[in-house]
């Protein structure tokens, strides 16, 4: 008789524990995707910017510092995915893909970068200055991407600049402040429970 074929041979459970180890993998990416989406319906629009304040890059942040690089990225490349397919997740319940070749799809885009980077830079042992600069790259990032684009779609870098970046300085600030802190809060108790 062939021992792969034998009943005996077949783990019990098997199955279950699988789709355990599936849910364990998904349901924190489906939970940081969906933190994006509820941060992104909180919209300040600012003068003289086709880029409206939104609570979405604190999120990106704090979901790569909470769930690590991998996770994280993918999170965001999850939250992107449903908005190109029309759910409405962007900005003020916008959907679409040409939200990602607008004014605002080198933010968008770079979020899952920046989700990484802030995720491979935070770990269990990080102190405060650590995190904090984990978080700083992080927003970085989506600012370069989002005044790239600016600046492609509109041709003058500096005006890109100057309605992409400044605008936002002092509110990023405070939202690196802020992930930091519920990153250093929350990230030890979700190592608890894992």
């Amino acid at each position: 008789m062939n021992p792969e074929l034998n009943p005996a041979s077949v783990e019990v459970g098997s199955p279950s524990s699988s789709l355990s180890r599936a849910a364990h993998a998904l349901v924190p990416v489906a939970l940081g995707a969906l933190a994006v989406a509820a941060a992104a319906q909180f919209v300040v629009p600012v003068p003289l910017s086709p880029v409206p304040m939104t609570l979405q890059p604190l999120a990106v942040l704090v979901v790569g510092g909470l769930l690590g690089a991998a996770r994280g990225v993918s999170a965001l490349v999850l939250y992107i995915a449903l908005g190109a397919m029309g759910m409405p997740v962007f900005a003020g319940g916008g959907a679409g893909a040409l939200h990602l070749v607008g004014p605002t799809g080198g933010y968008l885009l770079a979020f899952p970068v920046a989700a990484g980077i802030t995720g491979a830079l935070v770990g269990p042992k990080s102190s405060i200055l650590g995190v904090l600069l984990a978080c700083a790259l992080g927003m970085a990032v989506i600012h370069v991407g989002g005044v790239a684009q600016l600046a492609l779609l509109g041709g003058d870098p500096a005006l890109a600049f100057r309605v992409g970046f400044l605008p936002f300085l002092t509110g990023d600030l405070l939202k690196i402040g802020l992930a930091g802190a519920v990153i250093l809060g929350v990230g030890p108790r979700l190592r608890s429970l894992r």
